[in-house]
Order: C-alpha cells, then structure tokens, then sequence
C-alpha cells in the first residue's frame, strides 16, 4: 500500500506523548502489536486490539497538518518514531505498512452513535473492577495444584469478565480494557459514556474509547466493515 505522507506532525507535544503512553501500554499486552491509523481533517485515529480483552481500543491525536491516510503499521515501530521533545514542533516518521491482522479490516462505524443509560458511575465501575480482580485471584488460588492450569483460569477468566455493568450489554471486560490501557478514571465527576451503533457498544472517556459488539458477540464473528479516511 502506498502512503503519501510519510511525516506525522502533532498539533503539540502533550498530543504525541498521550500517543506514546497509549502505545506502550498497548505494547505490553502484545509485544507485535499492529495498529491501524486513519488521518483526515486534522486528526489521527489510532485502532489497536489488545488481546484477552476481545475489544478495539481507540486513541485519537490532533496533527498541525491536514493529511490524509488509512495504513496499519507496527505499533513498536510507531512507537519508536515518535518524538515528543524533537525540533520544532512534536513530529514521527510513519512507519512502513504492514499487512495487519484480520480485525484491521474490522472498525466501527464512523456515525450513528446514540448515548444510552444504565451505565455505573465511574466509581461504581472502579469497584466492581477491583471486585473482579479479587475474585479472580482468590478463585485461582483455590484451585487445586492439578487443576492450575492455563485453560482452567481462562474459564474463570471467562465467567468474570463476561458479566454485563448495571442495566447494559457492556461485559466487564470492556471496562477493564479502559482501565488497563488509561482511558478510565474513578473520579466522580469523569465524564464516561456508552454508546451505541447498531449492535456496536462503545465505552467513550476523553482518553480514548473501547468499542466491541454487543450480546456477548466480541470480535470473532464480525462482518467486515473496511474505512478510508
């Protein structure tokens, strides 16, 4: 795929440092981690999937310049070309284009989104989260030694973070995912939302957004749905 652009300028450094924190923790979940980058009208939509979480992380970035492209790239790579404290202004050099794996092909739709209710607080969320941590570690430590094994934490795994937030379709997972990767915060007064698109739900923070299918659906059975910016 051919990118014309081969330059990444952001409207200022705190832009391109969010971007490097959110690529990092990105990283950490998936050491080969690919994302897919949308520019256009100023900004950059940056797509991830970090696995076990089964959902898309989304991070947005104001650029200085009005480019406009749709590549997916290595997330280390990008990761590495950013430069928050270099020459005049914040700049990265776009990485190459790698040929991403299936769920680049797969984003949510652009419009449509309609607020909808039954979401927890966000500190209603912040502890049920931590419920969660702790009933996973206490149901893992009483496992008995021939039963420690990967699959065996991967059902529990499962049946914890599978359960539904207050009244919606949102499964634990989707607002673990935002807290693992610094989208959510406890404070009472942070603003979070949950969205909706047809059978999409997004979890939207002014950090960045989670978005996956609803009634359990995660990734794995999606129609394709390809954007150009």
């Amino acid at each position: 795929m051919t990118v014309p652009v081969r330059s990444l300028e952001f409207a200022d450094t705190r832009e391109a440092a969010d971007l490097a924190a959110f690529l990092g923790r990105l990283l950490h979940y998936d050491r080969a981690a690919a994302v897919r980058l949308q520019a256009g009208g100023g900004a950059l939509a940056v797509f991830g999937r970090p696995p076990s979480f089964e959902v898309l992380a989304i991070r947005t970035a104001r650029l200085s310049g009005s480019h406009t492209f749709d590549v997916t790239v290595s997330a280390g790579e990008l990761l590495e070309a950013l430069d928050p404290q270099g020459g005049d202004g914040p700049a990265a050099d776009l990485p190459g284009p790698v040929t991403g794996p299936p769920w680049t092909g797969v984003l949510p739709p652009r419009g449509g989104w309609r607020p909808t209710d039954g979401l927890p607080s966000p500190v209603d969320l912040d502890a049920a989260l931590a419920d969660a941590v702790a009933e996973f570690r206490a149901r893992d430590a009483a496992l008995p030694e021939e039963r420690r094994t990967r699959a065996e934490r991967d059902l529990i795994g499962h049946d914890i973070w599978s359960r539904t937030l207050g009244s919606t379709e949102l499964p634990l997972r989707a607002a673990h995912a935002a807290q693992c990767l610094g989208f959510l915060r406890a404070a009472p007064d942070f603003p979070v939302a949950l969205l909706t698109a047809g059978a999409w739900l997004r979890l939207r923070t002014p950090f960045g957004s989670v978005a996956l299918r609803g009634a359990g659906g995660g990734l794995g059975a999606l129609a394709v749905t390809v954007q150009r910016a």
